[in-house]
């Protein structure tokens, strides 16, 4: 059960420097006053999920029942130092990251001395439950999940939730905007380094202060554009996801103010009615995989619509997903994961073959491979088995359009990778297009669509 959610900064100023800029006391006031609230309801446990604890494999889960340490911000270093002794419930870190693992992902549970907690984790701990009176469960943002996926690790800590039995405050530790000061000033002068920054920070806490949780999730990517939000505001998904995509809460902004030009903010939401998680809410790749694969063969059967599994806002219920027969010049194939939505793998027109936009996922599963290398190759399999059921092969591709979701860190890569299947001296050598776009519909680094030539016998 959640007994209320919260959203913090992790900001060390609050913790540490509190008292050299009026702006940064008051945000430690108003941490002050999650922790009251905290401390007086009926909560078993907090669950911390941090923007500053970045991972690029999978997920890790903190699983050593008392980790100690001492933490030195490396950008704040000269604040100093703090020591931390906390106590965490390793039962619902197992739980978490066993619900994570079963759709998919990679995960780990860190339990080791020395392993560092990241600054938001300490900081929020350090206020909200200074003497340790609850024991604590933190887990990792994947600095490169998209938004579906993100929404499903969220999900997965809602399930974990009511199997672990116990009454959680939720605390998702991120930032507004995120545009620091790119010259010194002093602590005292401190200000929200862009106008247009702070006019969206307070839209944003508006509709948090109205409860509604789902149309700020909704609005996150164009709100990082204009406002360079926090990580992409991927806390915000999260805490969407666990929560069910509702806007069913009341809140109430505790405060807000700038640090080091970026903006903090300080909320509380309480939902109006118990949280739970429903079988059958379609919202992640792996409930579209497993109801997609239930169905059989391309054009077998219906899937019929199911209860939602969470408050959700309307339509009550799930839309239909249904799969069609696949017309005579439609191709699927089996050896390739199943579409995630209504359209063949492949159609034929005269001579020549388009292929639908082909992903990385494993046939029969949710599997998706955590590296960008891994996808791609992976990318190459499921186009080769969809060619070779059509009568057709790699070396009759002409056309290939390519999407990636982050071309400056993965473009080399994937030149190195295309070229083990075209390009190479006597291999094909089709015409291409790359381009970088912002997501793909399932939480993937990248999907290629190509035109093949089909008419030889």
């Amino acid at each position: 059960m959640i007994t209320a959610c919260y959203v913090v900064p992790g900001v060390p100023h609050t913790l540490l420097a509190a008292d050299k800029n009026p702006g940064w006391n008051r945000l430690r006031t108003a941490m002050e006053g999650v922790r009251d609230e905290i401390a007086s309801s009926d909560a078993e446990m907090i669950l911390y999920f941090s923007t500053q604890w970045l991972t690029v494999l999978g997920y890790l889960f903190q699983a050593d029942p008392n980790p100690k340490w001492t933490l030195v911000d490396h950008n704040w270093h000269e604040f100093g130092s703090v020591h931390y002794d906390f106590k965490v419930d390793v039962d619902f870190a197992k739980a978490y990251a066993s619900e994570v693992k079963s759709i998919g992902h990679y995960v780990r549970e860190v339990n080791y001395r020395g392993f560092p907690i990241d600054t938001g984790t300490v900081v929020a701990q350090k206020i909200l439950n200074p003497s340790n009176r609850l024991p604590a469960a933190m887990a990792s943002c994947n600095m490169y999940a998209e938004k579906q996926e993100t929404l499903s690790i969220g999900q997965a800590a809602m399930r974990a939730i009511e199997k672990h039995g116990k009454r959680v405050a939720v605390v998702c530790i991120t930032g507004l905007s995120s545009r620091y000061h790119t010259e010194e000033i002093a602590y005292t002068e401190d200000f929200i380094s862009s106008a247009k920054d702070d006019e969206w920070n307070r839209k944003i806490l508006e509709i948090l202060g109205d409860g509604n949780l789902e149309d700020v999730s909704e609005v996150a990517r164009e709100y990082s554009r204009q406002a360079n939000a926090d990580m992409g505001f991927r806390g915000i998904w999260w805490l969407n996801g666990l929560c069910g995509k509702t806007n069913d809460f009341t809140g109430r902004v505790f405060g807000y103010e700038p640090v080091f030009g970026t903006g903090a903010g300080v909320v509380g939401l309480y939902p109006k009615r118990v949280i739970k998680s429903l079988p059958g809410w379609v919202n992640d790749e792996a409930d579209l995989v497993e109801r997609f694969a239930s169905a059989g063969p391309a054009g077998a059967s219906e899937i019929k619509p199911q209860p939602a599994r969470g408050p959700r806002a309307q339509p009550a219920s799930v839309p239909e997903i249904v799969t069609y027969a696949a017309p005579k010049s439609g191709v699927s194939s089996i050896k390739a994961p199943p579409p995630v939505g209504p359209y063949p793998h492949a159609k034929r027109v005269g001579d020549f073959l388009f292929l639908s936009g082909v992903g990385p996922r494993k046939p029969g599963t949710s599997v998706i491979a955590d590296t960008f290398e891994a996808q791609t190759h992976a990318v190459f399999e499921n186009i080769q088995a969809i060619l070779e059921e059509a009568g057709s092969s790699l070396r009759d591709v002409v056309d290939v359009q390519c999407y990636l979701t982050h071309m400056k860190r993965d473009f080399k890569t994937f030149n190195e990778v295309y070229a083990k299947y075209f390009g190479y001296e006597g291999g094909p050598s089709p015409t291409r297009t790359t381009v970088e776009v912002t997501a793909l519909p399932t939480p993937i680094f990248v999907e290629l669509k190509v035109t093949a030539y089909v008419g030889r016998t």
